[in-house]
C-alpha cells in the first residue's frame, strides 16, 4: 500500500523519482512512435513518461531508451554453462528475460532436473521463467535417462516462474489424440503451452492447434509460418546457432504486410562464442532491421509481444507501473546497447558479484555410463545401397538419401564425402549401439563427440575412422561428460560438461575460449563454414526433426515416424 501511495505521487508529479532517465527518444511498443521525454523510475518499476525530476538525473539526450529484450525461448544447456554464467554474457547485449525450456536436462536427470534449474536461477538478475518439459522422453524410439511424468508436471506447474508447458514435440501423440499428452496440456490449459510442429499442415495443423498449444518456433520458411498463424499460432522466429530462419521468415513477413501482433524473437539454441560476437537477441533485432522491418516494429517483437503471448504483465514495455528493465541505445540501425537498466539499476561489473550457486545434488554430475564398447560394434555392412543422413546448410533439418557407399570387405568405408556417424547409450547401461553414414561433416583425419545429443542426450559422435571414434566415445566416460576431438589416436580437444554431460562448472569465458579452439580445430579437419561442428552433429540423433535421424535403437525415418 505504501508503495502504491508512493508511485502514484511520484507519477503525479507530486514527490520526486528515485531515478530519472532526462531527454530521451522514448520507443512505445503500444502506439510504434518514439517521443521525446523523460523516463520516471521508483526502486524497480518505470513510474511516469514525459517530463519528472528526480533525486538521481541521468541525461540520455540524443539516445534511445526502449524495454529490456526477451528470449520468448531458449534451452540454458545448449549454452553449456550455469545459468548466472550465461546471465552475465546475455544482459550486455540488452537481454533481461529468459524463457527457458530445460528439457534437455530434464532428459538426463528428470524431476532433480527442474528443481536443480529453478533452484541455480532464484538469487540472479535476470528474470528467469521455465517451461515444463512435456515430451520427456521425446518419443519411444530412443533411450534417455528419465522420465517426465503428467503427476511432475502438475507437481510444478504453480511455481511462480513456471510459465507454462514447454515445447509440445510429440506433435504426432497430440494429433492422435493419445492421452498422456493432452492430460499434460490440460495442466497448463491456464497459462501457455509451447508448440513444436515442424512441417505439419492442413487438418493435421487444425488438430494440433486444437489441442490448447499456442505457439511454433520450428517454421524454416514464411509459407509455413502463415499457415500456422492462420489457426491461431503465434510464431517465435529462431535465429540461433544452428538453425537460421529469420531471414526467410521475416522477410516474407515484410512482403506480406502481415501485422506483426503474433510474431516474435527466440534463439533456441544458441552457443556462447556466437553470443558475444553478435550480441543475442539484439542480433535478431538488428537483423530484422537490415532486411527492411521498421526498428520499432522489431523492437515491440522482441519485448512486448513475447512479454504479452507469455503472460508476462507489466513487462516489455516503457510505461508506469511497468518493470523497469531498461534498454539504452545509441541508434536504430545497428542496435548498439550503450546501458542496461535491470530493476532501475544500472548493470555494471558488479552486478554479480554476490551471485553465488554451489551444486547440492552431486549425483547431476554423474551421468554417464555405458558398457564396454569395442571396434566391432562400429561396424556398417555396405550394401548395393545403404539410407544416408545428409546436412542441410544452415538448418536443423536432414535430407534423407539412399546411395552407394564406399567399402572395404563389405563394410562401410568412410571418407571425406562420407563420415560415420554413431549413437551410443549412455544413460541405463543397454549396450545399445547404432551406426549409420553421414553426408556434409567432412572429418578428416579424426573424430568429433558429445555428450550433448538431443533430446536424449546419448553420446554422439562422427568421424572418418573406428580408432578415433572410439577413443572419443571413451574419452567422454573418463571425463563424465562434455565434448571430445580425437585425431590420430590422440585427444587434440575437451570441454568437459560434467552437470548432466550438458553443463560445465567453468567461467563464461572459459568456456567460450575453449569452444572456439575446438570448433577451429574442427574446420581444419574438414568441417565446412556452414555447419557448426557440434550443435548440427548434437541434432543428428533427434527423432522430431525431418527428415532421417539416427538414436540409439537406429535410423529413424521422421516422415513416417518409424524406425527404419
Amino acid at each position: 500500500m505504501l508503495k502504491s501511495k508512493k508511485m502514484c505521487n511520484v507519477a503525479s508529479g507530486k514527490e520526486k523519482a528515485s531515478k530519472v532517465l532526462k531527454n530521451a527518444k522514448i520507443i512505445n511498443v503500444f502506439t510504434e512512435e518514439i517521443i521525446i521525454g523523460d523516463v520516471a523510475i521508483l526502486d524497480d518499476t518505470i513510474v511516469g513518461v514525459g517530463s519528472y525530476d528526480g533525486e538521481i538525473e541521468i541525461d540520455c539526450k540524443g539516445k534511445y531508451i526502449c524495454p529490456g529484450f526477451i528470449d520468448a525461448h531458449m534451452h540454458i544447456e545448449s549454452t553449456m554453462v550455469m545459468p548466472i554464467e550465461l546471465s552475465k554474457r546475455v544482459i550486455k547485449s540488452g537481454t533481461t528475460t529468459l524463457i527457458a525450456d530445460p528439457h534437455e536436462l530434464v532428459n538426463v536427470k528428470g524431476e532433480s532436473a527442474i528443481e536443480f534449474l529453478l533452484d541455480a536461477t532464484e538469487n540472479i538478475p535476470m528474470n528467469i521463467y521455465i517451461m515444463l518439459p512435456s515430451s520427456v522422453p521425446a518419443t519411444k524410439f530412443e533411450t534417455n535417462g528419465s522420465e517426465f511424468t503428467a503427476d511432475e508436471i502438475k507437481n510444478f506447474i504453480n511455481h511462480p516462474r513456471v510459465l507454462g508447458l514447454g515445447e509440445v514435440m510429440c506433435f504426432n501423440d497430440v494429433i492422435d489424440a493419445q492421452s498422456e499428452i493432452l492430460t499434460k496440456l490440460s495442466y497448463s490449459r491456464d497459462k501457455i503451452s509451447d508448440g513444436h510442429a515442424p512441417n505439419t499442415h492442413g487438418k493435421r495443423l487444425q488438430a494440433y492447434a486444437c489441442s490448447g498449444v499456442e505457439t511454433d518456433h520450428e517454421c524454416t520458411n514464411f509459407e509455413e509460418a502463415y499457415e500456422k498463424v492462420q489457426v491461431g499460432l503465434k510464431i517465435l522466429i529462431r535465429e540461433g546457432s544452428a538453425a537460421k530462419n529469420l531471414d526467410a521468415i521475416v522477410s516474407g513477413l515484410l512482403k506480406s504486410n502481415l501485422p506483426i501482433d503474433n510474431f516474435m524473437f527466440c534463439t533456441d539454441d544458441k552457443h556462447l562464442d556466437d553470443i558475444e560476437k553478435e550480441g543475442h537477441i539484439k542480433h535478431n533485432i538488428k537483423r530484422a532491421i537490415d532486411l527492411g522491418m521498421n526498428p520499432i516494429k522489431a523492437i515491440k517483437m522482441a519485448t512486448y509481444n513475447s512479454a504479452n503471448t507469455y503472460g508476462l504483465k507489466r513487462m516489455g514495455a516503457i510505461a508506469p507501473g511497468y518493470k523497469a528493465d531498461i534498454v539504452i541505445l545509441d541508434n536504430l540501425e545497428n542496435i548498439d546497447v550503450l546501458d542496461v537498466y535491470k530493476d532501475g539499476d544500472l548493470v555494471d561489473d558488479t552486478t554479480f558479484d554476490k551471485c553465488r550457486y554451489d551444486i547440492k545434488d552431486l549425483d547431476m554430475l554423474k551421468t554417464v555410463y555405458f558398457k564396454e564398447i569395442t571396434v566391432d560394434k562400429l561396424k556398417l555392412e555396405a550394401k548395393d545401397k545403404n539410407h544416408i543422413i545428409e546436412i542441410v546448410p544452415h538448418q536443423i533439418l536432414t535430407n534423407h538419401l539412399f546411395e552407394e557407399l564406399p567399402q572395404e570387405n563389405g563394410y562401410f568405408k568412410p571418407n571425406e564425402e562420407y563420415s560415420k556417424i554413431c549413437v551410443i547409450e549412455r544413460h541405463r547401461g543397454t549396450g545399445n549401439v547404432a551406426v549409420a553414414p553421414l553426408k556434409g561433416f567432412k572429418m578428416k583425419n579424426g573424430a568429433i563427440a558429445t555428450t550433448v545429443a538431443h533430446d536424449s542426450h546419448n553420446i554422439i559422435v562422427a568421424g572418418d575412422n573406428d580408432e578415433d571414434i572410439l577413443l572419443a566415445i571413451n574419452h567422454l566416460n573418463e571425463i563424465q561428460g562434455g565434448y571430445v576431438i580425437t585425431s590420430n589416436g590422440k585427444v587434440v580437444g575437451e570441454l568437459e560438461l560434467q552437470i548432466g554431460g550438458l553443463i560445465s562448472q567453468l567461467s563464461g569465458h572459459e568456456v567460450q575460449e575453449i569452444t572456439s579452439q575446438m570448433i577451429n580445430t574442427a574446420r581444419n579437419m574438414g568441417v565446412p563454414k556452414h555447419t557448426d561442428p557440434f550443435i548440427t552433429l548434437s541434432f543428428m540423433a533427434l527423432p522430431v526433426i525431418p527428415q532421417i535421424r539416427l538414436t540409439d535403437i537406429g535410423l529413424f525415418d521422421v516422415d513416417l515416424f518409424e524406425l527404419m
